[in-house]
């Protein structure tokens, strides 16, 4: 794992500038003599894109002395390490539990809201709307390969799926699949969330799991399916009937920049807050703690 963090450490200092999202509130074309405006650089997990996005462009918004640069999504661990070789400023990362582990001698680890995490088909998958642990244990082990065994189309399944180091597939082995279920080797793995997001949007007949927020805000023509009877929504989460859930955090270093300083008192502002809610991101002070 070492190995790998430094790997992707390199290659996210290594970027060019035309490589990153650019989020520029300053007007580069003034001939006053006002200073040249601050620079960040903020960077988030792939499956934190959307949130770290929304805030720094409602951020840019309102503050024109600030200028954010979005890096590439990449690993938590990545983003973490960044931030403690102060390459990084803010960083945004999902983790399975509410209560994270980090350096508190050289990080800031605060939470800032939960995403749901989902389990869709494609619009072309009529007549399921809910699957119970069973199904989903036979659709990812291949066991079950055509959707007309569950009632839906006769059409062959296309099972989207992700890594088993990423949040989303750690939530469904917690919580449906088990940690002893052997994956289905005709299955898709597809190492970002946005890759998998799209892939589902695009092929017909298939199934992943994903950001509630990002099928909320994106009004995505998917089937949001129903676990063991439970639809994917906050009341759910609160009641503990739907479980899977991730915890967003925000991570800096113990002594930001003014500019840093600046972003984070905005992050977790009314504002901000009541921006991620409107997303479709839950607020981490109104729901359950695992």
């Amino acid at each position: 794992m070492q190995k790998l963090i430094v790997f992707s450490l390199s290659a996210l200092m290594l970027l060019p500038l035309s490589s990153c999202t650019q989020i520029h509130s300053a007007d580069l074309n003034s001939t006053t003599t006002a200073p040249a405006p601050a620079s960040i650089k903020v960077g988030g997990s792939s499956s934190t894109t959307e949130l770290l996005t929304l805030l720094a462009t409602n951020y840019s918004a309102i503050n024109k002395n600030i200028t954010i640069d979005q890096l590439k999504p990449g690993q938590s661990e990545s983003i973490i390490e960044g931030i403690k070789l102060k390459v990084v400023d803010v960083g945004t990362i999902a983790q399975t539990s509410s209560k994270v582990e980090q350096d508190q001698s050289i990080l800031n680890t605060r939470e800032i809201g939960e995403d749901l995490l989902i389990v869709a088909t494609h619009a072309s998958v009529t007549g399921i709307k809910n699957l119970t642990t069973k199904n989903l244990q036979d659709i990812y082990s291949g066991t079950v390969t055509n959707w007309q065994q569950m009632g839906g189309p006769n059409a062959k399944i296309v099972l989207l799926d992700r890594p088993e180091d990423e949040s989303a597939k750690k939530l469904l082995r917690k919580y449906y699949l088990g940690k002893d279920l052997k994956n289905s080797q005709k299955a898709v793995v597809l190492s970002k969330e946005g890759q998998l997001i799209q892939a589902i949007e695009t092929t017909p007949y298939s199934i992943g799991a994903f950001s509630l927020a990002h099928s909320i805000s994106h009004q995505l023509p998917v089937n949001r399916i129903s676990l063991n009877g439970f639809a994917p929504t906050a009341a759910n989460l609160k009641t503990n009937k739907y479980p899977m859930v991730r915890h967003l955090f925000i991570v800096s270093h113990k002594n930001p920049s003014a500019a840093t300083q600046s972003f984070i008192q905005y992050i977790f502002s009314l504002p901000a807050i009541s921006a991620i809610e409107q997303a479709g991101f839950i607020r981490a002070t109104e729901s359950s703690q695992n």
